[in-house]
């Protein structure tokens, strides 16, 4: 099967981006050194690939991404990296290590009843979102073992650093952010500190895991930090309608994650996107039919409106992986 063949709009997974992709990685940070994080993917079959370069502890967001991943194998050791008040779905999960991240009474209480006998303590390293403060980990920590649960150690996502432009500017607020995340560690001890991302993947030298997920895909947004990973994903898309001014392609707010801004085209500026459509002003001449290739800004979402991935080798499909990770 050929490109030109499928119904746009689609996602193509360029197969030597992505095998560049995951050596480098597995290069830099080899065997658990590396939690990838499946949410950016959310597909088993690229899991496994990672896996296959030596990464075979996995980090999830949902109940659903650990069950996916138990389900075809893959539950070495798994971390919902998330906190949940319902852990009974984790505490059915056969044949694999189940740890979730608790950080408060109540997440400790659903762990305790829901079954799951392993949890981190997470810790609000500077990103406003979940994570206790820095000294009340150890109390979290005594009561988590009190109620029979194995405190492996700390988690904490410096997300407010992983996206700066500067790397200076990154490795000097990731520092900041791990000291909170050591000294939480002092009181909680264990043998896990978890942390980072692919913005920080190289300078966050403190937590003993990473927790990177986008180096695999890529993204606009990742790509303007100089690191050594290609964009390997976009959305393929078709020309619907040419003006004189500008031109538009069946590729928009449904098929794109836009948090993180507005996607690229090369040889062109991308105007806005609306539901279905995606507006852009071509630098040379452009027609009805025409595909075209649209960056994402954001690659998590991006992956999860969509249902497969198709591995390209230039205009040959010699893939199609299902995104059978979705949902909750």
């Amino acid at each position: 099967m050929l490109i030109r063949d499928l119904t746009t709009p689609a996602l193509l997974v360029d197969a030597a981006d992505l095998e560049h992709n995951l050596a480098t990685m597995s290069a830099a940070l080899p065997g658990p050194r590396l939690r990838p994080h499946v949410k950016a993917h959310k597909c088993t079959a690229l899991a496994k690939r990672q896996a296959a370069h030596g990464h075979r502890t996995f980090t999830c967001a949902t109940i659903r991404e650990m069950e996916g991943m138990a389900g075809v194998g893959l539950g070495d050791d798994l971390l919902l990296a998330n906190e949940v008040v319902d852990a009974t779905r984790l505490g059915r999960i056969r044949n694999a290590r189940i740890t979730v991240a608790v950080d408060s009474e109540a997440t400790i209480d659903a762990a305790a009843r829901g079954g799951v006998r392993e949890v981190l303590i997470d810790v609000n390293v500077g990103l406003p979102r979940c994570g206790c403060a820095t000294e009340d980990a150890g109390r979290l920590a005594d009561l988590a073992r009190r109620k029979g649960l194995n405190v492996r150690g700390v988690m904490g996502y410096e997300g407010h650093v992983v996206g700066l432009d500067q790397r200076s500017t990154r490795t000097q607020l990731c520092e900041q952010s791990m000291q909170l995340l050591l000294q939480a560690h002092a009181l909680v001890g264990g043998d896990v500190v978890s942390a980072g991302g692919t913005g920080t993947y190289d300078c966050n030298t403190w937590a003993n895991e990473i927790q990177a997920g986008s180096y695999a895909l890529m993204d606009t947004a990742y790509a303007k930090l100089d690191l050594p990973f290609r964009r390997a994903l976009c959305v393929l898309a078709t020309v619907i309608s040419v003006s004189p001014a500008y031109a538009v392609a069946d590729c928009g707010l449904k098929a794109l994650g836009m948090d993180h801004g507005n996607p690229s085209v090369d040889g062109a500026t991308v105007l806005f996107c609306s539901d279905e459509h995606i507006t852009f002003v071509p630098e040379s001449p452009t027609h009805v039919g025409d595909r075209i290739r649209v960056w994402p800004a954001h690659i998590d979402p991006t992956v999860a409106y969509h249902d497969r991935l198709h591995i390209v080798e230039a205009e040959r499909i010699v893939d199609t992986w299902p995104v059978d990770l979705r949902g909750w």
